[in-house]
């Protein structure tokens, strides 16, 4: 049998986590088995549906590299086919209408309620008078009796009474299908093998299965993955931080070290951590999912992204941080190549929001010295150093970190101080701040003539502080 998985999103939010989490078991799951991976919108509900939501899911998942195969399906353009299966249904006696009015559900829920006992929807329908215009909802005719039974890939043997179900409505009186029929209809006549989703589906699987046996349709093998919690042990939510995908990319992360963290919660191969896309194919077992909870941890996924921030081509990585200097409004085409930046600061930040912060100086001058910096290294006594070196390093003829490195060590020889005596001045005078990577590759990576431009700022900042004294 082929693999055909789906992820299945309701637009009516940002692309969650958790359900990132399940698109990407999908996703890996289709590709390790040369399958297909189906994209749907499942846009049903009319009311809280919204193109801004369709396009942030599909957003997130194109960041995270896993569109589907072939054409993205929207049940909203599929009505039509569902109604025709709705009317298979009443025409087998599998369904039937029911012209309950509002008032009359609610008095019956209530009754429900407090009595405990299930409502007989079509026998609530005897006697109601009805002409051509009444308006109505269809009904799945559930099972009285017995019960759904299947084996979970990741929960065992499943086993849910009819008891605990109604009949359900499948067709709206405004004549729209309704959730759990329009999955059906989509996952039989999209050959679904495979339906990987949240544990919070377990009652619609019981409930879609009674569907699928009503029409004779092969039933897919169902995986109800656990939910994420968060560091707290509660469900995951707004107030642990990001939840919506894309803002992961907007706090610096790497859509690799998101995948590889996310694949990471639930599933395990030995002890390995980090896992290139090519293992994760190769690896991925839907059968090594544990069914219990897994707790999002963000220091892990700081640990994860900075891995990848060194693993990953430099060259790759530049691509993702040029989006947060252009995010701050910075243009880097005026400095040097990010990938250069990636590989003297990937060992530095945990994130490439970090990475671009930290490297504005490459780009653009700065308005300030860091106050604290300046304070303590730019004081009356780095003057010299600061004079001395700078003429040493106009004298530099091939700008190449090892000369930078010559002039800097010359200047502390020549003044027998140590390197600290103009090493710190001179990275505050050219980075405006205390923090960099070595000078010699700092200093590489700018222009001759803005380094010496900036050792004058520095120099004139030292004779105000003097005057002011």
């Amino acid at each position: 049998m082929s693999v055909v998985t789906r992820f299945a999103p309701s637009p009516t939010g940002y692309l969650h986590v958790g359900g990132a989490r399940t698109a990407l078991y999908s996703w890996l799951y289709a590709k390790k088995n040369n399958g297909k991976f189906i994209l749907r919108i499942e846009d049903t509900d009319l009311e809280r549906s919204t193109p801004e939501a369709v396009q942030a899911i599909l957003d997130g998942m194109s960041w995270l590299g896993m569109e589907g195969d072939g054409e993205i399906f929207y049940q909203t353009k599929r009505f039509d086919v569902y109604k025709n299966y709705v009317q298979q249904l009443l025409d087998k006696n599998k369904a039937y209408k029911c012209y309950l009015s509002k008032e009359a559900l609610e008095e019956l829920r209530a009754k429900s309620e407090e009595t405990g006992e299930r409502i007989d929807y079509e026998a609530e329908n005897e006697g109601i008078e009805i002409s051509d215009d009444s308006p109505f909802v269809v009904r799945f005719r559930n099972p009285k009796s017995g019960s759904v039974k299947w084996l979970d890939v990741i929960r065992g043997d499943m086993e849910i009474s009819n008891d605990e179900m109604d009949d359900m409505i499948i067709l709206r009186s405004d004549g729209s299908p309704t959730y759990n029929f329009c999955v059906v209809i989509d996952d039989w006549e999209m050959g679904m093998s495979h339906v990987i989703r949240g544990e919070d589906h377990l009652i619609n699987t019981a409930k879609q299965i009674n569907i699928f046996e009503a029409f004779g349709a092969e039933v897919p093998t169902y995986a109800h993955c656990s939910m994420i919690l968060g560091d707290d042990g509660k469900k995951l939510s707004k107030r642990h931080g990001a939840v919506g995908v894309m803002q992961y990319r907007d706090d610096g992360y790497l859509p690799q070290a998101l995948i590889n963290y996310l694949v990471r919660l639930g599933w395990s191969h030995g002890d390995q951590e980090v896992f290139t896309q090519e293992e994760l194919f190769e690896h991925f077992d839907i059968n090594a999912i544990n069914n219990s909870a897994s707790a999002f941890n963000t220091e892990k996924l700081n640990w994860m992204n900075q891995q990848y921030m060194k693993l990953l081509p430099a060259q790759e990585v530049a691509k993702h941080l040029e989006w947060h200097f252009e995010n701050q409004g910075i243009d880097t085409s005026n400095g040097p190549d990010l990938a250069a930046i990636v590989e003297i600061q990937a060992e530095r930040v945990k994130t490439l929001k970090e990475m671009a912060e930290i490297s504005t100086y490459f780009y653009q001058d700065f308005d300030s010295l860091d106050e604290k910096a300046a304070k303590k290294h730019l004081r009356p006594v780095a003057k010299e150093p600061l004079t001395v070196l700078k003429q040493k390093l106009s004298e530099v003829e091939n700008w190449q970190g090892e000369q930078i490195q010559a002039a800097i060590n010359h200047t502390a020889e020549e003044l027998e101080v140590g390197m600290g005596k103009v090493g710190m001045p001179l990275r505050v005078a050219a980075t405006g701040g205390g923090n960099s990577p070595s000078l010699d590759v700092t200093l590489e990576l700018m222009p001759k003539e803005k380094v010496l431009s900036r050792i004058d700022g520095a120099l004139a900042f030292i004779a105000e502080r003097e005057a002011n004294q």
